[in-house]
């Protein structure tokens, strides 16, 4: 029995005709059955964007040949790979551990399709989580006077690990601009708000003092402006008069936990492309 493998194909290009001719025709020429297939044109940009997932009988190399044979003319951005081949997460946490658990527990279940080699942290108080998960904990504490090299040690972390996306779950340092751009749009973070929202210390004691009705978390691709990245999700709850910051603060984790897992997931399963300042997320 023919051994067919199943594949993920992201394609982005200057929209044109004769895109998805080119790629489909090469996915016929490899014997290849599409299981799932998304596209988008961004008006403004002119930018096309399609994820595709597809079966064939043949190995990656003869696939990958086939297509940029076929698209050359179109100078895309193609990745092509296994839908086995899991992407690899370092995860970073300072003391609020509740999104580092909820990660750790969906991956134990098998729910977030990614490896975790790594857990960082620039404080030591999550160290037991990640030895209970067996999971290496590097603890890189951060000064002023040791930020460079923290963040070159993080770098080699990242590079040692073949490292494909860097999660911060609620790690609590600005990141400089050189490392958002050695880790342009790898890097996704959660913010404790629906964004744009409070800036600053103790943002739901800022709702309540404001008597917000939704309050929400929004997770984004870093860049060197703070909190203004791409966004990738975001989800509210109502609240009302009655819920103390206590009782906003409190929704507010669950509500962290569940964006950030999604956010981590659709990078996981290649659905996120970066189109500028926005993204393009196939659900």
């Amino acid at each position: 029995m023919t051994d067919i493998k199943h594949y993920i194909l992201t394609f982005r290009c200057v929209d044109g005709p004769g895109i998805v001719h080119a790629i489909t025709g090469a996915l016929l020429e490899v014997k290849g059955n599409i299981l799932e297939q998304a596209q988008f044109t961004d008006e403004d940009s002119g930018i096309f964007s399609m994820r595709t997932k597809f079966e064939s009988p043949l190995e990656l190399d003869q696939v990958r040949s086939a297509l940029l044979v076929r698209v050359a003319g179109f100078d895309p951005e193609l990745s092509l790979r296994h839908e086995t081949d899991r992407r690899r997460a370092l995860i970073m946490v300072s003391k609020h551990d509740h999104c580092l658990v909820d990660l750790l527990y969906r991956h134990e279940i098998g729910e977030l399709p990614i490896d975790i080699p790594l857990i960082v942290s620039n404080h030591p108080d999550c160290e037991h989580i990640a030895k209970r998960h067996g999971i290496e904990f590097v603890h890189l504490p951060v000064t002023s006077e040791t930020r460079v090299s923290q963040e070159s040690e993080l770098l080699s972390l990242a590079r040692e690990h073949e490292v494909d996306v860097v999660v911060l779950a609620r790690y609590m340092q600005v990141l400089s601009e050189h490392l958002c751009a050695e880790l342009a749009g790898r890097i996704i973070n959660i913010h404790h708000s629906f964004l744009p929202g409070f800036r600053g210390a103790r943002p739901y004691q800022q709702a309540h003092d404001r008597g917000v009705k939704l309050i929400g978390a929004t997770a984004h691709f870093v860049t060197a402006q703070l909190d203004e990245g791409p966004i990738i999700e975001q989800a509210v709850e109502r609240v009302t008069h009655a819920h103390s910051a206590t009782d906003l603060a409190e929704i507010g984790r669950d509500v962290e936990r569940v964006v950030l897992a999604r956010a981590v997931r659709l990078f996981a399963e290649d659905r996120i492309m970066l189109t500028g300042k926005r993204t393009v997320v196939f659900q």
